[in-house]
């Protein structure tokens, strides 16, 4: 619990430096794991935003692309990409970080981060990236 507080606070600090016109649409300004990156291990998947979310109309979906060991094309042949379901998603108490928890650590392989967020211009914003469990 300790390492999601000091995670959120190092999110919080990065976009404090970012100055957006009020009612923008939410922009994505730091993850974790950051796209493209390849981490050892992790339970938690955070996204920080520069506009406070709306809740009911914001979400993510993590999907597991390639395991461990498995070539492109047995990948492609063998198996879709597969739902990773978070057991809690919620947001920060300043409403600008969204967090997917999980019961365990993801098992290693490859996953894409779907999202989509709406804060109060009501404009839906969507994008995904990539990263590793290695």
């Amino acid at each position: 619990m300790k390492a999601i507080k000091i995670i959120a606070t190092a999110l919080a600090a990065t976009a404090m430096t970012t100055t957006m016109p009020a009612l923008a649409h939410p922009r994505l300004v730091a993850s974790i794991p950051a796209a493209q990156a390849s981490v050892a291990s992790t339970r938690h998947v955070m996204l920080r935003f520069t506009e406070r979310l709306l809740p009911q109309l914001t979400g993510l979906e993590i999907t597991l692309a390639g395991m461990a060991g498995m070539s492109h094309s047995d990948h492609m042949a063998h198996m879709a990409m597969t739902s990773v379901p978070a057991v809690k998603t919620t947001l920060s108490s300043d409403g600008k970080t969204l967090i997917a928890t999980f019961a365990s650590a993801l098992p290693r392989g490859s996953y894409v981060v779907t999202w989509h967020a709406v804060a109060a211009d009501t404009h839906r914003v969507e994008n995904q990236f990539a990263f590793t469990v290695s």
